[in-house]
């Protein structure tokens, strides 16, 4: 695009919509299994409306369910050039539309340097020289400076493109309202030139991991799809597509134990792709039948927190086998929160006092031991004559005090109830 083909009037997104990319949904999802993408009636039907309106989708949902590769499949499939706009916090609109490549600017008046003595060399005063290079300066700020990016570059294409937004919630809202123009009529403004105008608009694909709500203006202006994972028959389909070269029987029961991960109260849930490369790592191992221990040393392709391995290696029994018997570990063998045995001292919940080794338990069980445990703790005299309390009485063992009375005078209960100057009863908290 010349000078010439900046226009300031916006485009009819309608004007050059390529209806022979797609036929219909089926279509859609033919096109797109062709390239290795898995794709849902739901989504195929909105591929299809967003490439015949012309129209940006939005797509949200949990990471790892496809939103990115939506977009690369699309170029795949209709054979456009891919432009993708990776968004971060604090990012600004230099990074998404353009700027000025002020480093060239300054080389070339370098260069050009003799000419413009030459140019200023009639003048006469500093006004007239200012207004002189004034009127030159069209020279420096036109598309030869123009550093484009993403939108712009989108906008800018002779050939059409599909444009990927990647991760928009991540980005500052301000950036979402730099969107607007060009997700609305496809154009992007230069104050110093002109507007763009798409002559081809680009498929335009956003995609949001719901870290934070998206402004309505930008809502407004998109197609909306939320993606959520797949059911368990296509995820085995989507696996057998990837060719992992685990067995499909395999395959099968891998993908319910995914499923049943994905239930967990974990950090992150396993990802699509993490799943394919779950199967593809088995594979590699030979595994022709999944078992809990197998799993339990490769589950970490999938969970990626300690906390999420932890709790997925103590569900793989039971996602394996629902009648599975885990081993009760709060035994005389495993770690009680009643009491602890260290050595020769036993440690109660909640009493930290060191007792004296226990004689050996007469019938040799747990609750034996126990009980002569607290039988010897209980003995007299082990508290001084303060202890919660208590005063020693005249044989020197532990005595009760009754509790002391406090005398009530006669008027206060009346000031306790009275009414206040509102009128209104004194309530005494709850």
């Amino acid at each position: 695009m010349t000078v010439a083909d900046v226009q300031p009037v916006p485009a009819d997104p309608a004007r050059s919509v390529r209806p022979e990319d797609f036929t219909g949904p089926d279509d859609v999802a033919r096109a797109f299994a062709e390239q290795g993408y898995i794709t849902d009636r739901r989504l195929a039907t909105t591929t299809f409306v967003m490439s015949r309106l012309a129209k940006p989708l939005l797509l949200e949902g949990p990471a790892g369910v496809g939103k990115t590769e939506l977009a690369k499949t699309l170029a795949r499939a209709t054979g456009r050039r891919l432009l993708r706009l990776q968004c971060y916090e604090g990012q600004d609109e230099t990074k998404a539309l353009y700027e000025w490549d002020y480093g060239k600017q300054l080389l070339y008046t370098q260069i050009l340097r003799d000419k413009a003595a030459e140019l200023l060399s009639d003048t006469d005063s500093l006004a007239e020289a200012v207004d002189r290079v004034a009127g030159a300066d069209s020279a420096f700020f036109n598309e030869r400076f123009l550093a484009a990016r993403p939108l712009l570059e989108a906008v800018r294409s002779p050939e059409p493109v599909v444009l990927l937004i990647d991760e928009v919630d991540r980005a500052d809202e301000a950036l979402e309202a730099v969107l607007l123009e060009m997700l609305a009529e496809y154009q992007v403004s230069v104050p110093e030139i002109g507007t763009f105008v798409a002559e081809n608009p680009p498929y335009v694909v956003l995609t949001s991991n719901n870290t934070r709500d998206l402004s309505a203006a930008l809502k407004r202006r998109c197609l909306h799809l939320f993606l959520e994972y797949p059911d368990a028959e296509r995820e085995l389909a989507i696996l057998r597509s990837k060719d992992t070269g685990l067995d499909d029987a395999t395959a099968r029961q891998l993908v319910q134990i995914v499923r049943g991960l994905r239930g967990l109260d974990l950090r992150k849930a396993p990802s699509i792709s993490e799943t394919v490369d779950w199967a593809r790592t088995l594979a590699v191992l030979g595994v022709s039948e999944l078992d809990a221990e197998v799993l339990s040393d490769t589950v970490s392709v999938v969970a990626k927190y300690e906390r999420d391995v932890q709790r997925s290696r103590e569900a793989l029994p039971r996602l394996l086998d629902p009648n599975a018997v885990i081993p009760d570990r709060s035994g005389p063998e495993g770690h009680s929160h009643g009491a602890h045995s260290h050595g020769g001292h036993t440690h109660s919940g909640h009493d930290h006092e060191h007792a004296a080794p226990a004689p050996a338990p007469a019938t040799g069980r747990p609750d034996d031991e126990g009980k002569q445990v607290r039988a010897a703790k209980d003995r007299p005299g082990r508290h001084d004559d303060q202890y919660y309390g208590q005063r020693a009485g005249a044989a020197g063992g532990p005595r009760e005090v009754p509790p002391s009375t406090r005398e009530v005078r006669s008027g206060q209960g009346v000031r306790s109830f009275a009414p206040n100057r509102g009128g209104s009863a004194r309530r005494r908290p709850v």
